[in-house]
């Protein structure tokens, strides 16, 4: 009997952290491991919110969009790819499934579906953020896909995002494993310790695996991120703003455990809110209520023009069932040692109004400088800062796997090739994990790898 041909080829996520695309071929069966958007690649052209693509024929153009024919809603060509699947929510991963023909299933963990329907309605109507349509095919750990004849396991993994997986996918020429993104250090570490027995169990031939780390590791961890958070938030006589990815919910608990202790109110966005909410609706994740008494929701000031702003169905359904949960900037003003504000970097301009008093302070709990949600201007942050007085506190742990942690998962897994992604400093990784058994793949953008 003649072995169907297996290869890899790596569309996104080479020589870059993020816009991870990998499309596993075996036989005739084609799968999309991930699906995310470029980051680095998207700033080379773009600028949103004014220079934003407005064509799918311009991010093809421009390489943003691989050119993978009968993959896309704009192709006139049939569907010619069988699954995608999604490894967890950040728009890295995740964000370009937006494009994908709506006859072709994308497989994701139930957190992930809600968050990207979560999302979809909460961001602004645009080419990249569109998942009306598709057809989500949920899973947890346990479950067993079968796309054709490949048999795909999903195993959970511990990340800055809740839903986070990894995948062991049994092919006819042998067992591969995708890591998504994940780490060792977080709060639920044992979950990522549930994988690597599985995928060691598995005896792969090829493990893809992020390599984010290796220039950049800050060995910490969510407990002593929580222990410096309560103190800051202690010493702080005015205001507290604090910067966080609204997606991590980790970061999200121990924010809200620093204004506890404090005797203060966790004030989020109603972006933030609307997520909480839809969130709360997996029994698997610790969600603060919105009906918590130490739990209120900001009220961005009008624009000076009186121009009537549209209300989205999400923001009104939240007002309506919220309504006395809602602060404005002159609540937060009058009322400064009592409050921590979830403040994005798009709302600096709200600083006019809540005229921060002395003793207050600006807490960044994301990557330096842009975190996987947001690009502006990190000299623009400063400057804010600077104008009033408020000093800048940066506590973050990251949502990525540490070298020395890497390095042992790499090892217990013991795959017979190891392809690096999500990573600027693929050469680095190389040499620093070199001498555990394993070939080291250099992956190259485009290029097809034969298993």
């Amino acid at each position: 009997m003649v072995k169907s041909e297996t290869t890899l080829t790596f569309y996104g996520g080479v020589n870059e952290i993020g816009g991870n695309k990998i499309l596993l071929k075996d036989g005739n069966t084609k799968i999309l491991l991930d699906f995310g958007m470029s980051f680095s690649l998207k700033r080379r052209y773009y600028s949103p919110p004014f220079l934003s693509p407005r064509s799918e024929k311009s991010l093809l153009e421009l390489g943003i969009l691989p050119k993978i024919s009968g993959l896309y809603i704009f192709d006139k060509e049939s569907a010619d790819v069988d699954a995608v699947l999604i490894s967890h929510g950040h728009m890295d991963h995740s964000a370009y499934i937006s494009f994908i023909k709506r006859e072709i299933p994308v497989y994701c963990g139930e957190t992930t579906k809600i968050i990207l329907q979560a999302l979809g309605e909460i961001r602004r109507t645009d080419l990249e953020f569109n998942v009306e349509g598709i057809e989500f095919k949920t899973f947890r750990t346990g479950s067993i896909l079968r796309v054709d004849d490949v048999e795909i396991k999903p195993i959970h993994m511990d990340h800055s995002v809740p839903g986070a997986y990894g995948f062991i996918i049994q092919t006819s020429n042998g067992t591969i494993v995708y890591t998504g993104d994940f780490r060792v250090h977080g709060i639920k570490s044992e979950m990522t310790y549930d994988f690597v027995e599985a995928a060691k169990k598995a005896d792969p031939v090829a493990i893809i695996t992020e390599a984010t780390n290796m220039t950049s590791a800050s060995a910490s961890s969510e407990a002593e991120l929580r222990s410096k958070l309560n103190g800051i938030v202690g010493q702080t006589e005015g205001v507290v703003l604090a910067e966080f990815a609204s997606t991590d919910i980790d970061r999200l608990n121990s924010f809200y455990q620093a204004a506890e202790n404090n005797g203060r109110c966790l004030v989020v966005s109603s972006k933030q809110a609307y997520l909480m909410e839809m969130l709360r609706s997996d029994s698997g994740l610790q969600v603060p209520s919105l009906d918590d008494k130490n739990i209120m929701i900001f009220r961005r000031s009008k624009p000076s023009d009186n121009g009537k702003k549209v209300i989205r169905k999400w923001e009104k359904q939240l007002m309506e069932s919220y309504a006395d949960k809602f602060v404005d900037c002159e609540d937060i003003s009058n009322r400064q040692c009592k409050m921590l504000l979830s403040f994005s970097l798009y709302d600096l301009d709200q600083l006019v109004e809540v005229k921060p008093a002395p003793g207050s302070c600006y807490i960044s709990s994301s990557s330096e400088p842009f975190n996987e949600e947001m690009e502006i201007d990190f000299e623009r942050l400063v400057n804010w800062l600077r104008y009033y007085g408020l000093p800048r506190y940066h506590v973050h742990v990251s949502g990525h796997v540490m070298p020395f942690d890497l390095k042992n998962t790499l090892q217990n897994i013991h795959a017979a090739r190891i392809f690096p992604v999500h990573t600027e400093d693929a050469e680095l990784f190389a040499k620093f994990i070199r001498g555990i058994g394993s070939e080291i793949v250099h992956v190259e953008k485009g290029e097809e790898y034969l298993i």
